[in-house]
Formats: C-alpha cells, sequence, structure tokens
C-alpha cells in the first residue's frame, strides 16, 4: 500500500501531460528551438561593418539606377577631380563652351555637383528647384556644377539650360566618364563638397529647397569662418 501510494510522487514532473499529448519536457524543448532560430535570424539580417559609399545610403524615391550599385566614394573622402578614364586617357570634364571646369580652381569655396540628363523625369522635375537653389545660394559662395550624363550632343544640353533659364555651369561628360569617376549609377546624383575638397554629403535622388538648405548652410558658414580667420592674419 505504502509503495503503491508514492508511485505518482516518483515520477518525473517533465513527463507530464500539459497540452493533448506534449509534455512540459516537449514545450521547453521547442522553446529553445525558438529561441534558437530567431537568435540565427538577427545575426544573419546585421550587416558585418559599417557600409560605405553608395551602400551607405538609400536611394530616395525617384531615383532613376542605370547602373549596378558599387561600393564607392563615401563621405569624409577627398573628392576626385572632375576627370575620367577614356581608352586609357585621363579627359578632363569641360563646360558646353569646351572649357575645362576642375575642382583645383574652386578650392577655398564649398561645391555641389549635380550629376543628371535631360532625359531622366526626377531630374526634369527637379530642375527648377536646382535653378532655384542656385539663385539663392550661389550670391553667397556656393559653387554649383551640373554634370550631364549619356546625352547625345552639348548643343542638346545647351538648349535645356536656355529653356530653363539656367545659369549654372554645366559640364558635358560625352562618355560618362566623371560620372564614373565618382561610382555614380544612377541620376540624380548630389556630391557636396566643403571649401577642402572633401566629400560632406551624397545624396541619390531629387531633392527639395529645404533639404539642400540644411546640407548647404554650414558649408558656407565653415567657408565663411575660414576666410575670417585669414583675412583677421592678413
Amino acid at each position: 500500500m505504502g509503495a503503491s501510494a508514492s508511485a505518482p510522487e516518483s515520477g518525473s514532473r517533465w513527463a507530464r501531460r500539459l497540452i493533448g499529448p506534449f509534455t512540459l519536457g516537449h514545450l521547453a524543448v521547442a522553446a529553445a528551438v525558438l529561441l534558437t532560430a530567431a537568435v540565427l535570424l538577427v545575426v544573419l539580417g546585421t550587416p558585418l561593418g559599417t557600409p560605405q559609399g553608395p551602400q551607405a545610403q538609400v536611394p530616395g524615391s525617384g531615383f532613376y539606377q542605370i547602373d549596378e550599385p558599387t561600393a564607392g566614394l563615401s563621405v569624409g573622402q577627398l573628392a576626385p577631380e572632375l576627370e575620367g578614364d577614356v581608352d586609357g586617357e585621363m579627359v578632363g570634364l569641360r563646360d558646353l563652351d569646351g572649357q575645362p571646369l576642375r575642382l583645383a580652381d574652386l578650392r577655398g569655396d564649398p561645391v555641389w555637383l549635380s550629376f543628371f540628363a535631360t532625359w531622366c523625369p526626377p531630374c526634369q522635375e527637379e530642375t527648377p528647384v536646382l535653378r532655384e537653389a542656385h539663385e539663392r545660394f550661389g550670391p553667397r559662395g556656393l559653387k554649383m556644377i551640373a554634370v550631364s550624363v549619356q546625352e547625345t550632343t552639348a548643343d542638346d544640353v545647351a538648349a535645356w539650360a536656355e529653356t530653363y533659364d539656367l545659369r549654372y555651369p554645366i559640364g558635358f561628360d560625352a562618355t560618362s566618364a566623371v560620372f564614373h569617376a565618382y561610382d555614380g549609377f544612377g541620376l540624380p546624383t548630389h556630391v557636396f563638397i566643403d571649401r577642402d575638397g572633401v566629400i560632406r554629403h551624397l545624396q541619390y535622388g531629387p531633392l527639395d529647397l529645404e533639404q539642400i538648405a540644411t546640407i548647404v548652410e554650414p558649408l558656407l558658414a565653415s567657408a565663411g569662418s575660414a576666410a575670417s580667420v585669414a583675412a583677421e592674419s592678413d
């Protein structure tokens, strides 16, 4: 009698049925499997290191991708000169009148490079914004250069500029060599460079005036402060 009465107490609590045929032990194993799977998903979904170049900048709406993204330029890097390799020879960017455009000539002022194409729908929509931004910030020292990519002739781009009354310099990147030197993969692409030639902002996709002001104002302030210090030292 005593032995048979104590039998239920000697059974393992893990063997007791809790839900249908499942015991506490079954449920514990299932919970452990689910937890392990969740941890693996988090680990596999976490990037290794900090992404650089275009991968670090998610293209915004309206970005017209024309090539595969590449891990290229990044903020803090010295901006490449406006030239690119054409059949093994470095060729510099020229404006619509054939005059050379060089970043070295603009050192000391913040520079805004805007890669675009007249056939690119988001670039077309953005054009009035760029014109207004140039009118607002150009007199304060911002040097803006638009770079025309994959166009037929410089005359076509000149006609576009005249139609929209664009007063900023436009470079004719006939072979897209400069665009490739800047690791471009879509349009519009904007590169903002400080007075020392260092890239401070990369933007993939159209900008509005508020965004432009947020990017440009610190560059102008920094350039102005540096100019004041230089004047006082003289």
